[in-house]
């Protein structure tokens, strides 16, 4: 009997322990391997995904908005200035020296008593003289020319 040193009771009960250990261990494994995503936060995934769905054509028509009015107030900048220059160039149109000066500057007017004087560019002159080559020729010659022309491909 030196053999059998505990009773059944107690290999029973050391049985069942090592058991329960087992299967507690096995349960840990398993919970441990398991996804942590419950009913809950797959719940609250599927809210969070709804709203950013539901928001996202909103927030675009939005940032659309704010750039389309940001441009209308960019352009209407640049309109102000505009009549701002007109403005100031209407001023300087009302007054007889800025007029005289416009005159002289652009019409080549001068004042009675004064000589006028036109310098020619002689480089100004030879491109003019080349281009009234045209000029002699009927109109339906430089028309023709002009269709040769626009068909001949270059090649370079």
């Amino acid at each position: 009997m030196a053999r059998d040193r505990f009773s059944t009771a107690t290999r029973l009960r050391l049985l069942g322990e090592q058991t329960a250990a087992r299967v507690y261990r096995s349960q840990t494994r398993r919970q441990a391997r398991r996804s942590r995503l419950t009913g809950r936060a797959a719940f609250l995934v599927l809210v969070v995904c709804s709203m950013v769905v539901a928001l996202a054509y909103p927030m675009r028509q939005w940032v659309s908005q704010r750039a389309e009015i940001a441009e209308q107030q960019r352009l209407a900048a640049e309109a102000s200035e505009r009549v701002e220059r007109l403005r100031d160039e209407k001023a300087r149109l009302q007054d007889d020296a800025y007029i005289r000066r416009l005159a002289r500057e652009h019409l080549h007017y001068v004042l009675p008593g004064e000589t006028g004087y036109t310098v020619i560019d002689p480089d100004a002159a030879r491109q003019r003289r080349t281009d009234q080559g045209a000029a002699d020729r009927p109109w339906y010659s430089n028309l023709w020319d002009g269709v040769d022309s626009a068909d001949r491909t270059t090649d370079k």
